[in-house]
Order: structure tokens, then sequence, then C-alpha cells
């Protein structure tokens, strides 16, 4: 029997025009460029117009994905948009994004895992083309972070930015590329440490983001080491033999100390977040689609990608180009 592998055929990204620089920022809270650029590695984030939503920037990404993949939108039989800030409370933004791309056969549903969504639902994708639900699956990370910041709280707003990204999964057989397995956890109980003030069911209201800093770094760096381990050692692979770690670009210090625990050289770290900061859910298909345009993805490179966020979600990924 063969066996189904979910495959990348192909990525697209969006990012919205205005870019707000650490410069910018010193113009309303006390820092500087220097203390964010040390704590965080961030220089400058894109922040989208106040006409623009959710579902337009996973379009722009999306329909970027579909053309670089030369797959219709009809082609498509699921879209999974993996978002913390919808278009609205209900219905699914996923749906939105459906019809905006033209796709009329396949359904569509929305993720929330916060930072960690894009890992979930590309999971989650690979469920479905591996029990042959699906062929082609649009998997979309996408955020507005910039409207759930409190641009007051120097801690939260320095992190953040706008922006989408997706890749397009195909199901193949007789093929060692593809999604070789991911691993997701979660804890409850940290569930106060980032969070965001407001929801439907509570305030009625949208709310803004909250973080226990010191928590999160201390929590991200330990699960994110040990999930990487338990993957790898999971589906066999060595640190050494992963080309490249794509990880979720939420602040450089943690990056840098996850590979270094991991036995991941420096060398083979995807580094985004100077210009895009924390984008969320759209973080890693963002550093992922810049990795391939520029050249360092290439063919039959195995890939490592791994993701902390809200709640606490926290998960790893293994594919091959």
């Amino acid at each position: 029997m063969n066996h189904i592998r979910s495959c990348v055929v192909g990525s697209g990204v969006y990012l919205p025009q205005r870019t707000l620089a650490n410069t910018d920022l010193m113009q309303s809270l006390d820092t500087t460029h220097e203390w964010i650029k040390e704590r965080t590695g961030i220089e400058r984030r894109h922040i989208a117009d106040s006409t623009q939503l959710t579902s337009d920037l996973a379009y722009h990404a999306c329909k970027n994905a579909l053309d670089n993949a030369q797959i219709s939108p009809q082609e498509i039989d699921l879209i999974i948009l993996a978002t913390t800030t919808p278009d609205n409370t209900f219905p699914a933004t996923a749906t939105r994004l459906q019809q905006k791309i033209g796709n009329t056969r396949g359904w569509a549903f929305d993720v929330g895992g916060a930072c960690s969504g894009f890992l979930v639902a590309l999971t989650t994708a690979d469920m479905f083309i591996r029990q042959g639900k699906a062929k082609h699956v649009l998997v979309a990370g996408a955020d507005l972070m910039s409207r759930i910041v409190d641009w007051t709280d120097r801690k939260t707003a320095i992190l953040f930015g706008d922006g989408a990204g997706a890749v397009v999964l195909t199901g193949q057989t007789n093929t060692s590329s593809g999604i070789i397995g991911s691993v997701i956890r979660s804890d409850g109980r940290g569930y106060d440490h980032l969070y965001v003030s407001g929801g439907a069911g509570s305030t009625k209201e949208c709310g803004t983001i909250r973080m226990n800093g010191k928590e999160v770094y201390k929590k991200a760096v330990y699960c994110l080491s040990e999930v990487i381990a338990s993957t790898l050692k999971e589906y066999a692979v060595n640190p050494k033999d992963v080309d490249w770690f794509v990880p979720h670009q939420a602040n450089k210090r943690i990056i840098e100390h996850t590979a270094q625990i991991s036995g991941i050289e420096p060398k083979k770290v995807i580094d985004t977040i100077a210009c895009h900061g924390n984008t969320s859910a759209a973080s890693i298909p963002l550093a992922l689609h810049e990795a391939v345009s520029c050249g360092k993805i290439q063919k039959n490179h195995t890939i490592l990608s791994a993701a902390f966020g809200g709640g606490f979600i926290w998960g790893a990924c293994l594919f091959r180009w």
C-alpha cells in the first residue's frame, strides 16, 4: 500500500505597505531603537491600514501561493486559516477567504492557536490528506496584531506586526518529500500568562494583549526545546541532519537559545524577525517563503519548524522540501 505524503508545492506571503520602525515607537513610548533590538531583535514591523481585514491579507498570500503552486482555486478541497484576529466573531474568516479566492467546491474553517496556529493548521491539513479526505489543501496564517495591541504598553507594543503567509499542500505517493510528522502540545495552566483581555463571551469587547514576559520567555525556551527533542526522536532525525530551522518569529533571544539547546547550528536558523516582528500565525509561513525565495531552502532539504503561543500551545513539525 502506498502511503500518502503531504507535500508543500507552493508558498506565498503578503505584508502591508506601511512599516513602523523602532524609532517611530520612540515618539510615544519610553524606549529606544537599541533597547528594542537588543531584547527582541526587532527593527521594524508592517502595519495594515484601517480598511484592511485579516481576510484581505490572507487572500493576497493565498493567491501568491496558488500561483506559485500552479494550482487553480477550484482545485482546492480544503482551506484552513489560522488566525487570532478574525474578521468577525462568526462565521469563520476562512469562508470569506474561500469566497475571495473563488473556490466553491471545497470547505473551509478557522484554527485558533495564537502564535502556534499555523503549525496546528498544518498538522490538521496533513491528517486530512493522509486519510485521503483531501488532495489539495490551502493552509494560511494571517493576523492583524496591530488591532489588539495596547500601544501604550511598552512590553507588548514593540513586539507585534501584521502579515499573512500561506502554503499549498498536495497529497503525493512514492515520494520522500512532504511532512514527516509533527508533535503538538498544550497546557492550560499558562492561560493567564499570555492572553487578550476580552472576547465576545466575556467582556463583549475585543480587548488587548496582556503578557507576563518573564514567564513566557522561560516556558517558551523550555517547551520548544522539549518538543523539538521529542519530535526528532519520534521520527528518528538527528539534529545535524536538519538543513533549516524555521521557528516562529517571536523573539530573537528565544530563537537563538532554543536552537542552541536543540543542537542546531546558528547558520541553519531562518530569522526574519528584524523586518517583520511577531506576526503570530503568519510568522512561520512568512519566514519559510523568504527562505525559499532567496534560494536557501532547496529540494530534499529537511526542515524543522516550531512555535510557542498563548494557551499555552506549542509544537514542532518536520518536513522535507
